[in-house]
């Protein structure tokens, strides 16, 4: 039977401390599974819906985007991707009576955690300017509340249409496709804040803003280097690919300021050996301080040049450009420079340069660790001028893989959510559709909270997500927030962005992934594309969680209907009842897409192509492949600092908190905690278990402070700190950015440790 929500919030100012685990996954991951989907859906809900989970006929997980295998298991899921199920398909019910039990005030002051527990968002609420608690109101009230706003602003940029991963690929479009008929590209989304740093290197290099391998390149490889990535948290299924290259023969280098259990030692549940002793992944452990991995591919990229035989020339010829001016930078990469920026000792590059050497075919993949910084992009450019110089693109076992973090993050980019849209999307749309979409370039997340914050933009409205935890500098994020005249989040459950609002506010509920779409033209399905590129289809079976919800598509339309009105030429209502009509459109406007609905309709779905990995061949502005040259960039540390990367707990996805403890990392029962290297602690002062206030330095001299934080003793690299988001997300300055991407610098923030007075 499911259990009912806490009435209160935990205390979380005493948490316990024990010795971080060194494997992940097996016995106590089942049970850990089970006991929170248990409790959120009962015994009986559990089984039919974890049975469903990534399977050909059943839903995508609402979780990460690892791609799924062509074997799939009766379970083919993770721990974590559990939780997310369970948190979406819970018995638990929000209804307008809780929102006339708590004032809005009351909400603001909840947690995260105590907010998601409540359950499922039931019908949508508005809350009116100077009230103090949401109420409800039909759909035809909100639609009318949302269009008297955008219709009345002065230009459609004044408005901001925030995008989550979550959203399926035709939402996505109908959104974009709604958002640029209003008249703006002000479309920001998650990859702002994720790997833009990513997409942006990639574009410049390869031509492609995505990873270059499928699967079977994992399974293949000789070599996988694993940096800045904590798969056994964030992408727990990931382990089974890596377990699989490792049985067939590949070996595994981890790049990493924390050492992380899921990448020490994985113990597969679905194999007697896993769930005894399981499989050790990581060959070689390279534990760099922040931001130092810049330097490490630069000085690698020196020593296979200066190696006789180890440059592929033939494939440097024929498919680069750049590398004479390339050559020149890398050869000037020094040794002491490199031990310096990475904390690592010359025997550690000497063995990764040989395990390199020794390899034929390698991939990188990479996540958060190396796209959040303020050189981010040179460092991932620098991450394929390692792969370039052996060739190590477009053959099998070998390319780029960055790691993807929601489950339709990618194929919302590819569908149009982008600040920034390329030519050919605009002109197809203007082809298909019969209008002028705007040329100038949007708002990303940024540059919107920027705005918000001016003035300038006045309606906030979100396609899912929890904005306001997931961004950077709270504090002025927040303010930001309540500076607009209206905020619309569109949801499934109550999150922080809830209770941050503008003057008014609406909250529309939404179909889950989990649960069966009926719409005019019968029962629809959605599809998605996972990290790998692969597009398939989502069908939800759980009857919806109450009976007022709408799907985001049929939201978008109605809108889109209520706010343009008759002069649109736009099919908005066969597009609701239909959602094979928006594939076929988006098959005639979207690259790859040619022939979607018959494509689809296979149980695996299908590849969409990337010319650099399936012909070699490369859209760049040169047509080829291109290596980069930049001056080898890396933190430096003022005396008696710490450098901080905000993190995930094992029961935490992106902002949503499942449970307060991190397994795998020894901490239970609490959040609020900061993990130092024991012999900083000790230079510092601070014993393990002294409470601080954590206090960031950046340039502009204004003080963010997040108080009252346990100081846990931890293997972290020297001079590098942990703590976790969205709890520090307010020492990240909002103009702290990645050069090129803009994206926040959440990976290198200067901290210094303040004795707390909260004990």
């Amino acid at each position: 039977m499911a259990s009912k929500p806490p009435t209160g919030d935990p205390v979380q100012d005493a948490p316990e401390v024990a010795e971080p685990k060194h494997a992940a996954a097996g016995l106590p991951a089942i049970k850990h599974s089970l006991r929170i989907a248990q409790q959120q859906m009962g015994v009986r809900r559990t089984a039919l819906t974890l049975l469903r989970v990534n399977q050909k006929d059943g839903f995508d997980c609402p979780g990460c985007a690892w791609p799924e295998p062509g074997h799939r298991h009766a379970a083919e899921f993770c721990e974590n991707g559990a939780k997310a199920v369970a948190e979406e398909a819970t018995l638990r019910r929000v209804t307008p009576d809780f929102f006339a039990a708590h004032t809005v005030a009351d909400l603001a002051n909840r947690s995260g955690y105590w907010l998601g527990q409540q359950g499922r968002l039931t019908q949508p609420m508005y809350l009116a300017e100077g009230a103090e608690r949401y109420e409800p109101v039909s759909w035809e009230q909100a639609f009318d509340i949302v269009a008297e706003e955008l219709t009345g602003l002065s230009s459609p940029d004044e408005a901001v249409f925030y995008t989550s991963g979550r959203t399926s690929n035709e939402a996505a479009f109908l959104y974009q496709l709604f958002v640029r008929e209003f008249g703006t590209n002000n479309l920001p989304d998650c990859s702002n804040m994720c790997h833009e740093s990513s997409g942006s290197a990639l574009v410049e290099t390869l031509g492609v803003g995505k990873g270059s391998v499928l699967l079977e390149d994992l399974y293949k490889a000789d070599l996988i280097v694993v940096a800045g990535q904590n798969p056994g948290t964030n992408h727990p299924r990931m382990l089974s690919a890596l377990e699989k290259a490792k049985a067939n023969g590949a070996r595994i280098i981890t790049v990493n300021p924390l050492p992380e259990a899921g990448l020490e030692r994985f113990k597969n549940p679905q194999t007697p050996k896993g769930l005894t002793r399981g499989a050790a992944l990581t060959d070689l452990f390279l534990q760099i301080r922040l931001g130092g991995d810049q330097a490490l591919f630069r000085l690698l990229n020196k020593l296979i040049i200066e190696t006789e035989g180890a440059l592929d020339e033939e494939f440097v010829r024929t498919h680069t450009h750049g590398y004479e001016a390339f050559e020149k930078t890398a050869l000037a990469a020094e040794w002491d420079e490199t031990l310096a920026a990475t904390g690592l000792e010359r025997h550690e590059i000497e063995q990764t340069l040989r395990m390199v050497l020794e390899s034929e075919r390698t991939v990188v993949c990479w996540a958060m660790g190396l796209t959040q910084h303020r050189h981010s992009v040179p460092t991932i450019r620098e991450v394929v001028n390692f792969l370039l110089l052996r060739g190590n693109v477009g053959r099998p076992g070998a390319g780029v893989c960055p790691v993807r973090g929601h489950s339709n993050v990618q194929g919302d980019r590819t569908m149009g959510i982008f600040e920034r849209p390329d030519k050919g999307l605009l002109d197809a749309l203007e082809r298909e559709f019969g209008f002028a979409p705007p040329r100038e370039h949007g708002y990303d997340v940024v540059r919107a909270i920027r705005a918000l914050r001016d003035g300038e933009a006045k309606v906030f409205f979100a396609m899912g997500g929890n904005f306001v935890s997931a961004s950077p500098d709270t504090e002025v994020t927040e303010a930001a927030m309540r500076r607009a005249r209206l905020t619309v989040h569109v949801s499934t459950k109550l999150n922080r962005s809830h209770a941050v609002t503008g003057a008014r506010a609406l909250i529309l509920p939404t179909l889950g992934r989990t649960e069966r779409d009926l719409q005019g033209g019968g029962e629809q399905f959605v599809t998605v594309e996972d990290s790998m590129g692969m597009v398939h289809a989502s069908r939800g079976r759980l009857e919806p969680a109450s009976a007022h919800l709408l799907s985001e598509p049929a939201i978008v339309c109605r809108l889109a209907r209520r706010v343009l009105g008759h002069e649109s030429l736009t099919p908005w209502e066969e597009f609701e009842k239909d959602y094979a009509a928006v594939r076929d459109r988006i098959a005639r406007v979207i690259p790859g897409f040619e022939d979607f609905n018959a494509r689809v309709a296979a149980p695996e779905g299908f590849a969409l192509p990337h010319a650099p990995r399936d012909e070699r061949r490369f859209p760049t502005t040169t047509g080829r492949a291109n290596f980069t040259s930049a001056e080898v960039e890396y933190p430096h540390l003022p005396q008696g600092r710490l450098l901080l990367q905000t993190l995930r707990s094992h029961d935490q996805y992106n902002t949503t908190i499942y449970g307060l403890d991190d397994r795998y990392r020894g901490i239970k029962n609490g959040r609020r905690v900061v993990l130092v290297n024991p012999e900083d602690a000790a230079a510092l002062g601070l014993a393990d278990g002294v409470y601080t206030d954590l206090v960031s330095e950046w340039e502009d001299g204004v003080e963010r402070r997040a108080p009252g934080f346990r100081v846990v003793h931890y293997p972290t690299a020297r001079g590098c700190a942990a703590a976790y988001y969205p709890e520090t997300n307010v020492l990240v300055p909002l103009d702290s950015t990645a050069d090129t991407s803009n994206t926040p610098t959440s990976k290198s923030v200067v901290v210094r440790l303040e004795r707390s007075a909260v004990a």
